[in-house]
């Protein structure tokens, strides 16, 4: 089933770091904001997981709960979260499951070569299990800033709703 934006999110269950279980239905209630990256402690990614942290006091503050996801094992995300110090949890897609069902998967060439890599992306879920919004093949600067707005707006209009 494809991900479209104003429509539920499909079934899923997985598992996060500290021992969190995440599904569609595990967080209704609340805005979630789960953003795909290809690999721990890489540049983009260690950027990108250390902005989230450095914005994450004001996502909670909106209403949100920030995962990263990404193919590594949990020990790496165990290791990754806490040498960045991330005050949130890595959800381990080891069998892409997710990132299958998110449609972040993509040929990718590197060194020559042709390999499956994640795309990095992110997804905005309100608090009915909807997809709200969406970024794909997005870039990593100014990008936190971007999702932190949408969360804020969205809870803007929940309040006037």
């Amino acid at each position: 089933m494809a991900i479209v934006v104003n429509k539920p999110i499909p079934e899923f269950d997985a598992n996060a770091t500290g021992g969190v279980k995440v599904s569609n239905t595990s967080h209704l209630g609340k805005i979630v904001i789960l953003y795909f990256y290809p690999k721990d402690n890489t540049p983009g990614c260690t950027t990108e997981a250390m902005q989230f942290r450095d914005k994450y006091k004001e996502f909670v503050k909106a209403g949100a709960t920030v995962f990263g996801v990404s193919r590594d094992n949990m020990k790496s995300h165990d290791d990754f979260k806490m040498k960045l110090e991330l005050p949130f949890e890595l959800i381990a897609d080891t069998e892409e499951k997710m990132s299958h069902m998110f449609g972040v998967v993509k040929n990718k060439i590197m060194d020559g070569k042709k390999v499956k890599g994640i795309e990095r992306s992110t997804f905005l879920i309100g608090t009915d299990g909807t997809l709200k919004e969406e970024w794909r093949g997005l870039k990593v600067p100014g990008h936190v800033d971007d999702v932190l707005k949408a969360v804020k707006d969205l809870k803007k209009v929940a309040v006037v709703a």
